[in-house]
C-alpha cells in the first residue's frame, strides 16, 4: 500500500493511522513538528536508519513498515514462479526440524561432495546479486542437507551440519537482502544451531555473523554490538594459529558490529571495530573470499565509508567513497559501496553524480538495486525533489524500480 510513497510520507501515512499529531510524534522523538512537517512534505531527507528507528519506536511500527520491506521479487528465468513464499513454507515445515515427525525420505541422499557444490553455487549467486537464483534454489538444498544430517554419522555428520547452516544463512542473507527479516532470522537461528552441532568454530563465526545482520534489520543496534563483542571473545581464543578463513570471519564480524555501532550512533565503538578489523585485514595481506566474506583491507575501506554515512558524515562519505576501487570485489559488495557513494553525494546536493552511480549499479545488478531501500528512497527523493518533470533518466529508472 504504501511502496510508492517516501520514508517521510510513510511516517505521515502511519502517523495518522496511529491519530496522533506532528507536535505529540515530534515530542516523542525529541524533535521539532517543524522538523517532523519537513520530513513528512519531503523537504527534509530520513537518510539515517538512526533517526527511522526512533520514528519506527514511535509508531510502534518496524523498521520495515517505514524503509518500505519487503518488497516484491520479481519473477525472472532464473527464479521462476515460486520465490520467497517456497522458502517460506521450506523453513516453516514442522517435519523439516525433527526427525521424530518425519516420514521416511524417499531416494538416496546427497552425497556430500554435490551438497558442497550447491551450497557453493548459491553463495556465488547471492555475491553475484542473483537473488531470484539464489531463492529458487534454496528450499532444494535445505531439504538436501538436512536428509545429509540424519544419515551421516561421525565426522561425516559434523560436516554435513557445517552445510547445513551454511545453506541457512545462504537463506538469512538472501531474505535480509529482500527485506524479509523475520524469516532471515528464523534462518539465522537454525543456522547457528546447526553451526554448534559441526564443532567447527569458522562456521560459528560465520553464522554469528549472519545473526548481527539480523539484529541490524531489526533496528536492534546495541544487542548487536553486545553479540559482536561476545562472538569475538569467543573467536579469540583461537586466533594464535588462525588460518584465512578464520581471520576473515573474525575480521568481518567486527565490520558488521561497526555498522551496528554506527548506527546506535556510538562512534567511539564503531571506529574501535573498524579498528579490529582492519588489523586482521593487515594479518590477512591482501582482499580475498574465504567463507565468501570478500574480507580485506578494500571491504575494511568500504566499511568506513558506510560507517560514515550512518553517523552522518556525509561529506567524509562522499569524499572518500569514491577513491575506494572495488573492482576486484564480488558484485554484491561492490553494488551496497555504490549505493552509500549515491547516498552521500546526494545529501551533498551532487544528484547528477549520483544517479551515475545508481545507473552503473543498475548495470551490475538490477535485483540488488531494486531490493534496497536505500536506492529506492534515494530514487523517489529525486522524483518529489524535481520542479516539474523529472528527467527522462530519473523517470525511467523510477519505472523499473517499481516507485512510480
Amino acid at each position: 500500500m504504501t511502496q510508492q510513497l517516501t520514508i517521510g510520507e510513510r511516517v505521515a501515512w502511519y502517523r495518522h493511522r496511529r491519530g496522533i499529531s506532528q507536535e505529540v510524534l515530534a515530542g516523542l522523538v525529541v524533535r521539532t513538528p517543524d522538523w517532523l512537517g519537513k520530513v513528512e512534505n519531503n523537504r527534509i531527507q530520513l537518510d539515517r536508519l538512526s533517526v527511522i528507528r526512533s520514528l519506527a519506536h514511535a509508531l510502534d511500527v518496524s523498521i520495515g513498515d517505514l524503509i518500505g520491506e519487503p518488497t516484491l521479487l520479481e519473477w525472472s528465468n532464473e527464479s521462476g514462479r515460486r520465490t520467497v513464499p517456497a522458502l517460506r513454507e521450506a523453513l516453516m515445515d514442522y517435519r523439516q526440524l525433527t526427525p521424530l515427525l518425519s516420514a521416511p525420505a524417499d531416494g538416496e541422499p546427497p552425497t556430500l561432495a554435490n551438497l558442497r557444490s550447491d551450497v557453493s553455487e548459491v553463495w556465488d549467486a547471492y555475491q553475484g546479486s542473483r537473488f531470484g537464483f539464489a531463492t529458487r534454489q534454496l528450499p532444494l538444498i535445505l531439504s538436501d542437507a538436512l536428509l545429509a544430517v540424519r544419515t551421516c554419522t561421525g565426522q561425516e555428520r559434523d560436516e554435513a551440519n557445517a552445510l547445513l547452516a551454511l545453506t541457512y544463512q545462504g537463506a538469512a542473507m538472501v531474505l535480509g537482502k529482500l527485506g524479509e527479516s523475520e524469516l532471515a532470522w528464523m534462518a539465522a537461528d537454525r543456522g547457528l544451531a546447526a553451526a554448534q552441532q559441526s564443532g567447527n568454530n569458522v562456521i560459528v563465526g560465520s553464522l554469528f555473523r549472519s545473526v548481527t545482520h539480523c539484529l541490524l534489520s531489526t533496528g536492534r543496534y546495541e544487542t548487536a554490538v553486545q553479540l559482536v563483542s561476545d562472538a569475538a571473545g569467543f573467536l579469540e581464543t583461537g586466533l594464535g594459529a588462525a588460518s584465512p578463513s578464520y581471520l576473515s570471519v573474525y575480521g568481518t564480524l567486527f565490520l558488521t558490529g561497526a555498522m551496528a555501532a554506527a548506527r546506535a550512533e556510538d562512534r567511539a565503538t564503531a571506529q574501535t571495530y573498524l579498528r579490529e578489523a582492519e588489523s586482521a585485514a593487515t594479518r590477512l595481506g591482501a582482499d580475498a573470499n574465504h567463507m565468501w566474506t570478500a574480507f580485506g583491507p578494500t571491504n575494511v575501506a568500504i566499511h568506513k565509508v558506510a560507517t560514515a554515512g550512518e553517523l552522518g558524515d556525509f561529506q567524509i562519505a562522499s569524499e572518500l567513497g569514491p577513491q575506494v576501487d572495488t573492482s576486484g570485489l564480488p558484485t554484491e559488495r561492490r553494488v551496497r559501496h555504490d549505493l552509500e557513494v549515491a547516498r552521500a553525494l546526494t545529501a551533498r546536493n551532487r544528484t547528477d553524480e549520483a544517479l551515475a552511480v545508481v545507473l552503473e549499479a543498475e548495470q551490475m545488478a538490477p535485483e540488488q538495486v531494486r531490493h534496497h531501500y536505500m536506492s529506492r528512497e534515494l530514487v523517489l527523493g529525486w522524483v518529489r525533489g524535481t520542479r516539474g518533470r523529472p528527467s527522462r533518466s530519473v523517470a525511467d529508472l523510477a519505472e523499473r524500480l517499481r516507485v512510480v
